[in-house]
């Protein structure tokens, strides 16, 4: 128990809210390696189907300048800039510095360093001035926030006016039988994938339950709401696997 008393969730386990970003930090750490590749076995490559139907609803124009929040080893951020050209830039925020360094190497790799900045920070207590980007993005991490208003709040402080938040994250399907059939492969094939693959069962097994932890579609368009976005609207992909929320700063 923390010392203010209040608790949060690590996937299924009750933690002190304080204790919750270290144990997420070193969730990250341990698998900054084997990141991508996981995420194409666990998704069977469709994740990269949801990243681009991201940028198709975005339609990134020249001269914008992009947050990519939780950005990891910066797959998203990459996507960005082939649709922007070279008149643009990203910037990849994440807490685990380890997976900012897979990501600097990818950059180098395609020679788009210059683009891009890798900033290790707190998605509750982000390192920009207000009003500073156009476009605030998160993908597959906002289920890892301890507070999640909290990160919402930022992302609307660092927009610039007329700026557009959106969020990629696993959902729920509205088809009860289809979400067994979803719970039933998440929690017997992902750990094990995670074991053969990543040498690492738990941090799988806690990514599979955070999944369950997270709001519903209806629930978290009303916390964008809350946070002062305007029309907040969503898309289901894959049926509810994942869905899509967008939001602007009006």
């Amino acid at each position: 128990m923390s010392d203010t008393g209040k608790t949060t969730h690590f996937g299924f386990q009750e933690v002190a809210e304080e204790q919750k970003a270290g144990m997420v930090h070193g969730v990250f750490t341990n698998v900054a390696s084997k990141y991508d590749i996981m995420n194409d076995v666990m998704s069977l490559g469709i994740h990269r189907v949801w990243k681009d139907a991201m940028m198709d609803w975005l339609a990134p124009r020249p001269g914008m300048r992009m947050l990519d929040v939780a950005g990891g080893t910066g797959d998203v951020a990459f996507r960005f800039l082939k649709r922007i050209g070279n008149d643009g830039h990203a910037t990849v925020c994440d807490m685990t510095q380890s997976m900012l360094d897979e990501g600097q190497k990818r950059a180098e790799a395609a020679q788009l360093q210059d683009k891009l900045d890798w900033v290790c920070g707190d998605a509750m207590a982000l390192p920009f001035a207000d009003n500073s980007f156009d476009v605030y993005t998160i993908s597959f991490g906002i289920r890892n926030v301890t507070r999640i208003p909290d990160a919402l709040a930022e992302a609307f402080r660092v927009l610039r006016p007329g700026g557009r938040l959106m969020v990629l994250e696993f959902s729920q399907l509205p088809n009860p039988a289809m979400q067994k059939l979803y719970d039933s492969y998440s929690f017997n094939v992902i750990p094990r994938m995670g074991q053969a693959i990543a040498q690492d069962r738990e941090s799988y097994q806690y990514l599979v339950e955070s999944i369950r932890k997270f709001p519903d579609q209806e629930a978290f368009a009303a916390m964008i709401r809350q946070a002062g976005f305007e029309q907040v609207s969503y898309r289901n992909l894959s049926m509810g696997i994942a869905a899509l929320h967008s939001g602007w700063k009006i």
